[in-house]
């Protein structure tokens, strides 16, 4: 808060003091956009005690992005994001992780109505930006999620620099997390360990360095630290190649190394994972495949003892898309081998603008499943997960913007989730965007 209150101190002076033609600025280049998105989610577990999760919802977002008033050689600035949900229909007894829950699964109940206001204040120097407040990072070692129906977000700081040639700078102080079925910013922890308001973690640190050594090689080396409980190294060397007018090229080599850090929290971590993938384009369609390779001592379930992770993922379940094969079953198990799938085709080529088919198939197996059934280890198991989601945006008219998504989930775990073998998930989405 401290930080918070100097930081607007600052702007508020800086502003104070300027010409009002520097502060016409800070309004005529601002940017506002009303979202609203109705969200229906519905999964069946194949168990009597797990069937139908899921909820429909309402959300609003009001996002505010201001301009810049210029004191010179600094230029300053303030974006505002309002989220609200509300229920209108879903089962009180089960959490489906887009509404707020309280209670345990299938006592508790599910919140009518949440959401959160966050204030981002900003100033840039040539080519660095530095921002304070409510934070949507986009790094392979932390990422915003949109998956559901209000955004996961993060409170902190945050600076970028582009100042050296071919390259970005990045460093970062996470204070706390929004996750995206909560109403108030936690401590940072580990899932499936509850979110805690009064932990020992000061934060998370974060710098790295994207390098671009040609317009078509890139390399970024990333370094996370959550105080006391994990660090973790990302190394990425990506290849990108336009083969001709109508075909791309993408392949990439992703490595993560996990260990524990300070005092331990959830006890020892050691994983590493690492990724290929590629994918190639022509005209409309595009074919990507993915390997995938965990590696380490650690990665079996976590016990409610030690917490200790397949890959350590934040608490609020935050995703991690620059693993290749990440989906609802993760892939990231002890041990664990998976294989990718993707066909995607883009209407357009049949003349229907907007309207676009994903199918995507992903593989594990060689699991380790020691602790992951009663502590007793069960020989190797495998799982499995489809999905296909169809998406259509109207392209033109009154209604441009006007978008429509569903996707179909399908998982099966062997010899992996104990008492639950399979899931099915609905999740349909309509989303539309007004521009200020």
């Amino acid at each position: 808060m401290r930080c918070y209150a100097l930081w607007m101190a600052f702007v508020g002076t800086s502003v104070g003091i300027t010409s009002p033609q520097t502060f016409a600025d800070f309004l005529e280049d601002s940017q506002t956009q009303l979202k609203l998105k109705n969200f229906y989610l519905d999964r069946q577990y194949d168990t009597a005690s797990s069937k139908n999760w899921g909820s429909w919802s309402q959300g609003v977002t009001l996002d505010t992005k201001s301009g810049y008033a210029d004191l010179g050689m600094v230029k300053v600035g303030a974006d505002l994001l309002a989220q609200y949900a509300v229920r209108l229909d879903g089962r009180d007894r089960n959490p489906d992780w887009v509404l707020p829950y309280e209670g345990k699964p299938g006592t508790g109940k599910q919140a009518r109505e949440f959401g959160h206001i966050g204030v981002t204040l900003k100033a840039q120097v040539a080519q660095t930006e530095i921002r304070v407040g409510e934070l949507l990072p986009v790094t392979p070692v932390l990422v915003y999620d949109p998956s559901r129906q209000l955004l996961t977000t993060y409170n902190g700081a945050w600076l970028e620099s582009k100042d050296i040639k071919n390259t970005k700078v990045t460093l970062g102080y996470i204070k706390s997390i929004n996750a995206r079925y909560e109403n108030q910013p936690m401590d940072l922890g580990l899932w499936p360990k509850n979110l805690s308001k009064d932990s020992k973690v000061n934060g998370m640190y974060i710098a790295g360095v994207d390098y671009r050594f040609n317009q078509n090689v890139q390399g970024s080396y990333f370094y996370a630290d959550v105080d006391n409980i994990y660090q973790q190294n990302y190394l990425g060397l990506s290849y990108k190649e336009n083969l001709n007018k109508d075909t791309k090229l993408d392949t990439h080599i992703r490595f993560f190394d996990n260990r524990q850090s300070g005092d331990a929290l959830y006890g020892k971590i050691d994983n590493q994972a690492l990724s290929l993938g590629t994918t190639f384009t022509y005209k409309n369609q595009t074919i990507g495949l993915g390997y995938q390779q965990m590696f380490g001592k650690q990665g079996s379930n976590p016990s409610a003892a030690t917490g200790a992770p397949y890959f350590p993922t934040l608490a609020g379940w935050v995703p991690q898309p620059y693993l290749d094969n990440w989906g609802v079953a993760s892939f990231v198990r002890k041990d664990e081998q998976s294989f990718g799938m993707t066909y995607s085709y883009n209407f357009a080529g049949w003349g229907i603008n907007g309207l676009k088919a994903t199918a995507k198939y992903w593989g594990g197996w060689n699991i380790d499943s020691h602790y992951e059934s009663n502590g007793v280890k069960s020989g190797r198991g495998t799982e499995d997960e489809f999905n296909f989601i169809l998406n259509y945006v109207v392209p033109e008219g009154k209604f441009k913007g006007l978008g429509f998504e569903w996707m179909y989930i399908n998982v099966d775990w062997h010899n992996v989730q104990g008492q639950i073998s399979s899931l099915k998930e609905n999740r349909i989405a309509t989303t539309y965007t007004y521009k200020f």
